[in-house]
């Protein structure tokens, strides 16, 4: 049984292509039909077992390029906006600039007409994946969904959809409800619950607490990856470890695995490379808003776009995205509580902390400064990994309306945002098999962090 749908198309790429034309089959991959799309739309096949429709990604490209003067960065400006490119670095075309790695996804008909221009005006470049389809399809084990599903043997080396992640919390409440209480703080745009695990033993003391969240931004599949795992490691070492025994004793780690739960269930169904949340515009056809662009400081100013149809768009107000309230209202009834804020990003290897939205030194500089600098070395004891660290602003590029700028000034002093592996050569592609060096080397630099809050700050 085949069944058709129409899906509306939405956000950066919709000028590009009007609708997505998705097939449902049931036959195996390899040798479904398609009858032709209808002109101006894209082909998807979503299989039944919820294999991700992406087959529109055949033959496009990803390629880096460094402009080395401002005419450069300028004519490159120029033309992303008549190709309609898919940025994936930085996160907006206002950051192109003359010495700064852009990495771009372009399709295939526009990749024919980028590379030309590029050899015309001798701007030097490099193609990281030749076929983003290819990439998809060797990076992740499709074939093995099924095994996925299974609770007592989930296997935190793959990636997992939405419905399997929230499966897998409520599990985990039922059968460790001694250290794990599973809560929901609210609903998103689209209805879904927003759960939170709180992590920690039970005790009168009065504890601080960590808030932790993952895949504020859809495409960024490690984020959500690396809080099932830290959870995982919390669980079966808190009796083996002792570091990790004083940290669930001494504190409560709140973790939301998906912050974005319908722009990371849309990565899964519909475009694997979304960004933004879901929420509907009434004046313009795109949808969605940055959700790390949507909080109550410096709110739409550099860094962040006015536009609704731009990937970095900051909403029509501030909090504007149920999600967004959700979490501020949250840690504003509890910020006396809280000592750390993290969030979790990909890709760039770094450890970023405040200020994002000015180039400034916090008050507390030294404190931060130090438990990132440790951080960074431990993360990079394990596998070599190097990851820069440093103010937001300066490290990587201003940027205003950030989560970590919210939680830093709402009072919680230690707030960072992890941008994880790697450096571009997969980027948001990465494959399974680096899930478990990530997290672990990752969970290393997070434990250095929190065992830094429970000293005092040398």
């Amino acid at each position: 049984m085949v069944q058709a749908e129409v899906v509306e198309d939405v956000g950066p790429r919709e000028e590009r292509r009007s609708q997505i034309w998705t097939h449902r089959v049931t036959q195996d991959l390899s040798s479904t039909q398609l009858w032709p799309c209808p002109r101006l739309f894209q082909c998807v096949v979503l299989l039944d077992d919820k294999v991700p429709g992406w087959l529109q990604l055949s033959s496009d490209k990803v390629i880096r390029l460094i402009p080395t003067t401002e005419e450069e960065a300028y004519a490159l400006k120029k033309i992303y906006h008549q190709l309609k490119v898919d940025l994936w670095q930085p996160s907006s075309i206002s950051y192109v600039s003359e010495g700064a790695v852009t990495d771009v996804h372009i399709p295939q008909n526009g990749s024919q007409a980028l590379l030309a221009f590029l050899q015309e005006a001798n701007i030097q470049h490099k193609i990281l994946i030749e076929d983003l389809q290819k990439a998809l399809e060797k990076g992740s084990s499709w074939r093995t969904q099924r095994n996925r599903r299974s609770l007592s043997e989930y296997n935190y080396e793959v990636y997992h959809s939405l419905e399997e992640i929230q499966n897998w919390m409520h599990h985990l409440n039922i059968t460790h409800s001694g250290l794990i209480h599973m809560f929901s703080i609210g609903k998103s745009y689209e209805g879904r619950p927003l759960f939170v695990l709180k992590l920690g033993r039970r005790s009168r003391a009065y504890k601080r607490a960590v808030w932790m969240d993952c895949g504020i931004h859809a495409r960024e599949w490690i984020g959500p990856a690396f809080c099932q795992w830290f959870v995982k490691e919390a669980l079966l070492t808190y009796r083996s470890d002792p570091t990790m025994r004083k940290m669930l004793n001494h504190l409560y780690f709140y973790v939301m695995p998906v912050f974005n739960v319908d722009g990371y269930h849309f990565s899964w169904t519909n475009d694997r490379f979304w960004r933004k949340t879901r929420s509907r515009n009434s004046r313009f056809r795109c949808r969605g808003v940055d959700a790390n662009r949507n909080w109550k400081v410096k709110w739409c100013n550099e860094g962040a776009s006015m536009h609704p149809c731009d990937d970095t768009y900051c909403g029509p107000f501030p909090e504007s995205e149920p999600e967004v309230k959700a979490v501020a209202n949250f840690l504003r009834k509890h910020r006396k509580h809280f000592r750390a804020y993290l969030s979790f990003h990909a890709y760039a290897q770094m450890l970023l902390y405040p200020y994002s939205y000015k180039y400034a030194t916090i008050p507390n500089f030294s404190c931060v400064e130090s438990a990132a600098h440790k951080a960074v070395n431990a993360l990079w004891s394990v596998y070599g990994v190097r990851y820069r660290y440093g103010p937001a602003s300066s490290t990587l590029y201003v940027s205003s309306g950030s989560s970590m700028d919210w939680a830093y000034k709402n009072g919680i002093p230690y707030t960072f945002a992890f941008e994880l592996r790697d450096t571009g050569h997969f980027g948001f592609l990465l494959p399974e098999m680096l899930i478990k060096p990530t997290c672990t080397e990752t969970m290393l630099a997070v434990k250095n962090i929190t065992m830094h809050l429970l000293k005092k700050c040398p």
